[in-house]
């Protein structure tokens, strides 16, 4: 069945790439309405942008959706990470800016924020989105791939030059909330030269150590180090979870990524919903519903280093 929140839940805090204040409310909302942005501070009608793959433009280091006038909203990732952790199908977001919140840089505020609200049960049957045979994109020696499972699988692989990065693996299945277990709380992350770079081109201008995981060499600039000694491919899995949320139903599937980034993990929902043969919509019963993201969360499981 599908889900949406009891209550609404609120967030404010800063942009990432802004660094404005921005103030974010999450509703409940009816069955089979999906998600969507509502910029509160837009007084029009094309005020209401969908939370899809076929809504997300190029944007530089985040994921960013519009609608057809032009009315958009960034850095969805993490939130929609959280929703998708969650097991939370329905939700409308009011917001009163462009740019998602920050917060510390990871998804454990919106998970924590939705599980203290509660998730209700709603009537309504829930698809899923099966994938029945193999979808892969790349660019340069980055690689996203879909793959048939019984379950949302996530593969990542990043390397750095970095010592403090380097080569890091993982893999998850994202069954009955490992995502809120092992990965909400990863912080997104960077090195110091991209943070000079970015700020001297007008990005990251609400960046800071406390948001962030700031890497320079060796060492680990942010207070307090890391939460992870594999943090970065840990936020990497985060992100991807995040993009792959924007197809519109749970996948069930086995995701790869090798130095892939939220522009990829795009082009690979986009290639995989043009190949009519790669995939198809099931119900999810009481078998296959058990092994959706979000299934039987508790805030218990919210980890303790963050």
């Amino acid at each position: 069945m599908q889900h949406t929140l009891k209550s609404s839940a609120i967030f404010a805090g800063t942009g990432l790439h802004s660094g404005a204040p921005v103030q974010m409310t999450v509703h409940p909302a009816a069955a089979d309405f999906g998600i969507w942005f509502q910029r509160t501070d837009v007084a029009a009608a094309d005020a209401m942008i969908p939370a899809r793959w076929d809504a997300v433009v190029a944007s530089k280091l985040c994921t960013l959706v519009a609608n057809a006038a032009g009315t958009s909203v960034s850095t969805i990732e993490h939130l929609m990470a959280a929703l998708a952790g969650c097991g939370i199908h329905n939700a409308r977001i009011e917001i009163d800016g462009p740019e998602v919140p920050i917060l510390d840089g990871s998804a454990v505020p919106f998970v924590a924020g939705f599980l203290a609200c509660g998730v209700a049960n709603q009537s309504a049957p829930l698809q899923a989105i099966r994938v029945l045979r193999a979808v892969e994109v790349r660019d340069g020696d980055a690689v996203a791939r879909l793959e048939p499972a019984d379950t949302l699988e996530i593969d990542f692989s990043i390397d750095f030059a970095d010592a403090a990065i380097g080569r890091q693996e993982k893999t998850l299945n994202m069954a009955n909330g490992a995502f809120v277990r092992e990965l909400c709380d990863s912080r997104t992350f960077c090195r110091q030269q991209d943070v000079d770079h970015m700020r001297a081109n007008g990005l990251a201008l609400g960046g800071t150590l406390e948001n962030a995981v700031v890497f320079s060499g060796e060492d680990v600039l942010s207070p307090g180090g890391l939460r992870y000694a594999d943090e970065p491919v840990r936020h990497k899995m985060l992100d991807a979870l995040g993009d792959l949320a924007l197809a519109g139903a749970p996948i069930l599937g086995r995701y790869t990524g090798i130095r892939a980034g939220h522009a990829l993990t795009n082009r690979l929902l986009r290639a995989l919903f043009a190949q009519e043969m790669a995939f198809d919509h099931v119900d999810c019963g009481l078998h296959s519903g058990c092994k959706l993201p979000g299934v039987g969360v508790h805030v218990s499981d919210i980890p303790l280093s963050a």
